[in-house]
């Protein structure tokens, strides 16, 4: 795929190519602008996490600086073992890290990931964070509005079923039972479901990786449409290269770390991708 530079400063960009090479003092100085920068949603510095101990140890994230800003659209690209979804489950309060600092800023509050408690990452979770994966995690016996009313039920100021359903395009589908769907309108029930309860952040973990090549696009579409009309930050991972070319702001991940940043001085529509 070929890089797209811009010139043009985006808020929260570091503008390092190898930021585990970055100088103590610049660190310094990009993180205290980050953290009076309103812009920010997810800031990090020196991120890291060790699964496993002695010889056995196996660290998927090396020092990960970043930071995401509200309405943003970001990929995370990498391979496999390249630590992407490690880094979005802690960001999305699923996991915890080792050592270093994660903070989500929250109308003009900065609140700690890392260190958090169970209860105020169930919190967190429940009331800001959607989740999209590969797999569904649908519940089959249920319809696809029972499966999105599941969310509403527990938010505090969600949308309708049936509005959050007509906004991935799926009206049509809404009482069909999920061995009824395909494999996109499932994903896109779990869309559905992740955006009903109109949540700060949209984290989405290789949402198309199941998927061929036509069906995957309309899911993008669907992602990308909720970016664009509910202003939702939203951070895609994928191993898959042309993805890329639909973010604002795509980062590059290898052994744990953010080896490249570059910014989308053009976006693609999600319609006009292929791979």
């Amino acid at each position: 795929m070929r890089q797209c530079k811009s010139s043009k400063k985006h808020p929260c960009d570091t503008h390092w190519k190898r930021p585990h090479r970055i100088s103590s003092l610049l660190l310094y100085t990009v993180m205290n602008h980050s953290t009076a920068s309103p812009e920010c949603v997810f800031m990090a510095q020196n991120l890291t996490k060790v699964y496993g101990e002695g010889g056995a140890a196996v660290q998927a994230l090396r020092g990960v600086n970043l930071r995401i800003t509200q309405g943003e659209f970001v990929v995370l690209l990498g391979a496999s073992g390249s630590g992407k979804s490690t880094l979005l489950n802690i960001l999305g309060g699923l996991d915890n890290a080792t050592a270093g600092t994660a903070q989500w800023l929250h109308q003009g509050e900065t609140h700690a990931l890392t260190g958090a408690s169970d209860a105020e990452l169930t919190r967190y979770r429940r009331e800001h964070v959607g989740f999209v994966f590969q797999f569904y995690n649908l519940i089959p016996c249920l319809t696809a509005l029972e499966n999105v009313a599941l969310v509403t039920d527990i938010a505090q100021d969600p949308m309708r079923p049936e509005d959050a359903l007509a906004m991935v395009g799926l009206s049509d589908r809404m009482n069909h039972f999920v061995s009824q769907l395909s494999g996109g309108e499932q994903q896109r029930v779990a869309i559905a479901r992740a955006i009903a309860k109109r949540p700060q952040v949209l984290l989405c973990d290789e949402p198309t990786g199941a998927l061929d090549c036509a069906t995957g696009i309309v899911v993008l579409q669907a992602i990308e449409k909720v970016n664009r009309e509910l202003g939702t930050t939203t951070v895609v991972i994928t191993h898959n290269a042309p993805i890329a070319r639909m973010a604002d702001r795509v980062m590059r991940m290898a052994d744990g770390r953010i080896v490249d940043i570059q910014v989308n001085p053009h976006k693609v529509a999600a319609a006009s991708l292929s791979w």
